[in-house]
This record gives structure tokens, C-alpha cells and sequence, in this order.
């Protein structure tokens, strides 16, 4: 499954598009959010898919996964860097054809077994159009049976040697991150992103930014600089993240350090977000403890604006298609 890439050769060897990040690491963006898969192209070759992006893109998934390994092929595994809706939209379906386990931290489990709900959104931290739609998002609980099974406490994964999970908490209790120690490729999920998630306009055009995760679900701010903290001391050398395009070399280097030096005033868009100054207090079996509600009522006024205008212009844009 490992590619044989040295330190001294182009990280970028083999890619064909933005989200890919190595030439045995390669990306699929579903709308907003990406998915990747870890394998070595070539017909019949093994592989890994981690996230399962948003619903209905299921077929895309295959499709790609098709292009890079063949037909009828299926992932060893698959790895969740955490439950979210928009990382799991599609997951139901592919299990339906793919009869494969699903690894995530143990902590994540209570939200993918149907035992819990994740933390509410958060719109009262403000910060752009996706942030104040965020109210209308699920949160589960989401049930996936017996498929979901726990990464060990030491990082390894059987169905992907070379590589270890990373708890990278903040944005979601068990989220975690993957690393490759020999040529240092990082899959970060959304324990930081490269673009601006919680704004529409940089959501559509990918416009690259280093930024933390999402802040409209991003549950314990402490833990989210902490986990930057920690991938930034693992000086990458190529990164994949849940949304935005991949990043390598000094590009990488440089916006990752000033992220992990300049967390707050980069991350986290209003003080009075509802988990800035109290966490959500989460255990194995899901949520514990919740800090009191932040009044979202603008949030929410501009939210349904913001739904009504998109709304208007996709029946708009169809009736003009017809």
C-alpha cells in the first residue's frame, strides 16, 4: 500500500489535482468537504478511504476509487478523522456495498453507535454565512452498527501500516488526524482547514487560507489550539485537510506556524461564541455537560435569509436551465 517517496524527492510526484497530496494519497472534494484515499494506484491495490464527505456523493466516491484502483474495488477500511455529518453523509450507503470496518477514536463512538448527540452548532460565533446557517445542521445521533470499531490507544490501524492516528481534539471529542513518520504526510481532517470554513464565499471558491477548524462546531477551543500545537510540531511536509485544497513544502511550513502562534485572533471569530469561555465536557458515553446557551437570534435571522436566497437561485438557475 505504501508508496516508497524519500525525503529528497518532489512531494508532489504523482498528483493530479488540489486535493491530492502525495502520489499515494489522493484527494476528492464533495461539494465542500474533502475525502481522501490512501493506496498506491493501480488495478487491484490496496487502499484506504478516510471521511465519507457529504450525502448522495457515495457514487462519486466509487467512481474515484474506481479510477485509481479498478473496477469493483473496495477500501480495506475505511477511517472517520471524526463523525460529522458532513464526513459521514455518505457512509450508510457505501457500507451497503463495502461490508469493511470503520475505525475512529473511542471517544467518537457514542455519536456513531446512536448513544448520543454531538454538542450543538454554535451560530453565535459568528464569523461568516456557513456559521449562521449552522443551526439547520444535524448533530446525530447517528447509529453505524457493529462497522464502527475503535483505533487502538497507540495509533495503529492494521489496514494501514506506516501510519498512526493522532488525537487531535477540539473541533470534536475523538477526532483525530493520520501521520506517515517517513516522509511526513499529515491528513488533518478539520483540527485545522485551508480555507476559511465559516464563510460562504470562501467555502465556493476555495480561496486558501490557514485557519483553524469550523468554528460553528468546534466544542472546546483550548483542545483545538492544543491539537494545532501538536501537528505543527510535527513539522509536515504535505497535509490533506477536510476542507481546502492540500498544502506542502515551506507554503505548509509557514502557515501552520503562524496558525499554531496566532490560534485565537485566527480561529475564532466572536468571544461570545457559546464554548469559547466554557467547553463542552464530553466523556465515552457522549455529551456530560453543556455551557448555557448563547442567544443566536440574529444568527438565526440572517441564516434563514441566507437559505431563502440560496433557495431562490437554484430554482431560478433551474427554470433558466429549462
Amino acid at each position: 500500500m505504501e508508496s516508497e517517496l524519500e525525503l529528497d524527492e518532489p512531494i508532489a510526484v504523482g498528483t493530479k489535482n488540489p486535493y491530492d497530496v502525495t502520489a499515494d494519497v489522493s484527494g476528492l472534494k464533495t461539494l465542500f468537504v474533502n475525502v481522501f484515499f490512501i493506496g498506491e494506484p493501480g488495478h487491484g491495490n490496496p487502499w484506504v478511504l478516510v471521511d465519507a464527505g457529504l450525502m448522495g456523493y457515495a457514487g462519486a466516491i466509487k467512481g474515484r476509487a474506481e479510477e485509481l484502483f479498478g473496477p469493483g474495488t473496495k477500501p480495506r477500511a475505511i477511517v472517520l478523522t471524526h463523525g460529522h455529518a458532513d464526513h459521514t453523509g455518505s457512509l450508510k450507503t457505501l457500507l451497503k456495498d463495502w461490508d469493511v470496518p470503520v475505525y475512529v477514536h473511542r471517544l467518537e463512538i457514542p455519536y456513531l453507535t446512536g448513544k448520543s448527540s454531538y454538542p450543538p452548532p454554535d451560530p453565535a460565533i459568528g464569523g461568516g454565512g456557513m456559521s449562521y446557517m449552522s443551526w439547520i445542521f444535524p448533530i446525530g445521533p447517528m447509529d453505524f452498527g457493529d462497522a464502527i470499531r475503535p483505533i487502538a490507544e497507540n495509533g495503529q490501524i492494521p489496514e494501514l501500516p506506516n501510519w498512526r492516528a493522532i488525537h487531535t481534539p477540539g473541533h470534536a471529542p475523538g477526532h483525530i488526524s493520520l501521520f506517515r513518520d517517513k516522509d511526513r504526510t499529515l491528513i488533518a481532517g478539520d483540527a485545522f482547514v485551508t480555507t476559511n470554513q465559516n464563510t460562504i464565499s470562501a467555502v465556493a471558491t476555495q480561496r486558501e487560507e490557514f485557519h483553524g477548524p469550523p468554528a460553528y462546531f468546534t466544542c472546546d477551543w483550548e483542545a483545538a489550539k492544543q491539537s494545532v500545537i501538536k501537528l505543527n510540531n510535527l513539522n509536515p511536509l504535505a497535509a490533506g485537510t477536510g476542507h481546502g485544497i492540500a498544502v506542502r513544502g515551506l507554503e505548509l511550513e509557514l502557515g501552520l506556524n503562524r496558525l499554531a502562534h496566532e490560534f485565537e485572533s485566527r480561529s475564532i471569530p466572536s468571544l461570545d461564541g457559546r464554548y469559547v469561555k466554557q467547553a463542552a465536557i464530553t466523556d465515552e458515553h457522549g455529551i456530560v455537560e453543556m455551557p448555557t446557551p448563547v442567544s443566536f437570534h440574529v444568527a438565526r435571522g440572517l441564516g434563514l435569509g441566507l437559505v431563502a436566497g440560496l433557495l431562490t437561485y437554484m430554482i431560478w438557475a433551474i427554470q433558466r436551465d429549462r
